[in-house]
């Protein structure tokens, strides 16, 4: 899976500052254009849909055997949507109005590296807030999470029943809205190998966390922005949600009652309208992409490249978050790298990217694309981003491409004159791993407030995430992880068990590196 990649200012980029004319635009699958306005406001809820005609596991077979039914009413316009933690993202219209400047995503902080593509975004870790410290008198005793309410406890029993069955109710989803639905198909790449689990688990999992707001409500304002890409339109909400009910009568076959389908059809109106409003409001201030002419493509091993770009108009971002790219060799398909410096004067944008097996945008990015090339980039997302109101340490650790991100976050308390200090923990499995450690030790010759420690897995014989016990104590330090999932999910294990409560512990969420494909 390509994770999101960042690139230093040190990356040998070269270019100046300036707005330019992409010479080459890569191709835009239909209902792409940015100028088209979005229309409405309102979403009419799905109807509910009844048993679904019966279609076979394997799409190319599918036929309806009786007529569909009735589609919703088309929806209004579609407006912005954040994503949490763990976070999605697309959809459709927009012109290409001047960015304002974007606020940390409150809700996503994307950090880890992708299965070692690029860097990934950063995301606080959306995890029950640390238990109480137990007292000299008594035993702590967790607080009783709130009751479910009555549509959160159906939906639950719903997803407890199909999960055996993941693969065959995606299947059978899309099966059911390429069938009813053929419009809709060139809105997704030609092959659907990657893409397949990922709008049917965007919307299982806002389902599942239906009761809680402060996740949901970002998550899916994440999501309705960043689906502004692929030319998502309002209308387009009621026929997804009537194809999602179709595949969950079907498999939910013990659970499913009318009680079941009402539950699942309001709460699916709320997450359309949701997403529609919040990809509205984006239309108003930021166009739905930017064009990106490549002006440096610095290979630093036979499978990373440094690449940077030079967007069509300014690009708005903060340091430590990422975003999604396209390449014009594969359209529609969107990678998600984090940006691996923090803002610059040029107005350059560089990106750490490792190409992985079967990775169709990664390789893309290694092995073909030559400065001149222009690709498209999403909206900038995340908020693994440095808090300049604070005194508080960084502890930052970065896997494998992973530290492209570490190094932004590094450059950007440079730039605000901070001499809060600062600790990166490098981690590899070889020296050829570590290929950006030439710049980040600079980066500490340069700042005395910084130290760099490089953590090499074949000659330690440590883990990163045990190395950092050696050290310490990082009481007062806010922590930021950045690499493969796995490392990020010990990281986290081990600060944690060290005393680094939960809320100061950001990273890229999970979830959405494991989703976000090769």
């Amino acid at each position: 899976m390509d994770a999101p990649t960042t690139t230093s200012a040190d990356s040998g980029s070269g270019g100046g500052g300036g707005w330019f004319t992409p010479r080459k635009a890569p191709p835009t699958g239909p209902g792409t254009n940015q100028d088209t306005p979005s229309e409405g406001r309102k979403v009419t809820p799905i109807r509910p849909v009844g048993r679904p005609e019966r279609i076979s596991d394997d799409p190319a077979e599918t036929v309806p055997a009786q007529s569909p039914a009735p589609a919703a009413e088309a929806a209004p316009a579609p407006q912005h949507v954040s994503a949490p933690g763990p976070r999605p993202r697309q959809a459709a219209t927009g012109g290409n109005a001047r960015p304002t400047q974007p606020g940390p995503d409150a809700t996503a902080r994307p950090h880890a590296a992708q299965h070692g593509q690029g860097s990934s975004p950063a995301h606080p870790p959306h995890s029950a807030p640390p238990a109480p410290e137990p007292t000299a008198d008594a035993t702590p005793r967790p607080a009783p999470a709130p009751e479910a309410s009555p549509d959160a406890r159906l939906i639950r029993r719903t997803l407890e029943e199909v999960g055996p069955d993941a693969d065959k109710v995606t299947s059978y989803f899309y099966a059911l809205l390429f069938v009813r639905h053929p419009e809709l198909r060139p809105l997704f790449p030609a092959s659907m190998d990657t893409q397949r689990d990922r709008l049917l688990k965007a919307l299982l999992t806002a389902a599942e966390h239906a009761d809680n707001k402060s996740v949901l409500v970002p998550y899916l304002q994440n999501l309705g922005r960043g689906h502004r890409k692929y030319g998502t339109q309002p209308e387009h909400y009621p026929a997804v949600g009537e194809c999602l009910i179709g595949a969950l009568t079907r498999y939910a076959t013990t659970t499913w009652d009318q009680e079941t389908e009402a539950a699942w059809v309001r709460t699916y109106t709320t997450i359309s309208q949701v997403m529609i409003d919040a990809s509205a409001a984006d239309e108003l201030r930021a166009p739905a992409w930017w064009y990106g002419e490549v002006v440096s493509h610095d290979l630093r091993t036979p499978d990373i490249a440094v690449v940077t770009v030079r967007p069509d108009q300014p690009y708005p971002f903060l340091a430590g978050q990422y975003t999604s790219l396209e390449t014009p060799w594969w359209p529609r398909i969107w990678r998600h790298y984090s940006f691996a410096s923090a803002p610059r004067s040029d107005g350059l944008l560089s990106f750490h990217v490792k190409a992985v097996p079967a990775g169709w945008v990664s390789n893309a990015l290694v092995h073909r694309a030559r400065p001149g090339d222009v690709i498209r980039l999403g909206p900038p997302s995340g908020s693994m981003t440095v808090d300049h109101s604070s005194d508080s340490g960084l502890l930052c650790l970065g896997g494998g491409t992973g530290i492209a991100p570490i190094k932004a976050l590094v450059e950007d308390v440079a730039e605000h004159g901070q001499r809060r200090p600062v600790e990166v923990f490098y981690g590899a499995r070889t020296d050829h791993d570590l290929y950006d450690i030439d710049t980040m030790l600079r980066l500490q010759q340069t700042h005395p407030w910084l130290a760099v420690r490089p953590i090499v897995d074949q000659q330690a014989h440590l883990q990163l995430p045990d190395a950092v016990r050696e050290y310490g104590p990082w009481n007062e330090y806010d922590a930021y992880l950045s690499g493969p999932p796995g490392m990020i999910r010990n990281g986290v294990d081990a600060l944690r068990d060290i005393g680094i409560p939960v809320d100061r512990i950001r990273h890229d969420s999970v979830e959405e590196l494991v989703a976000t494909g090769s």
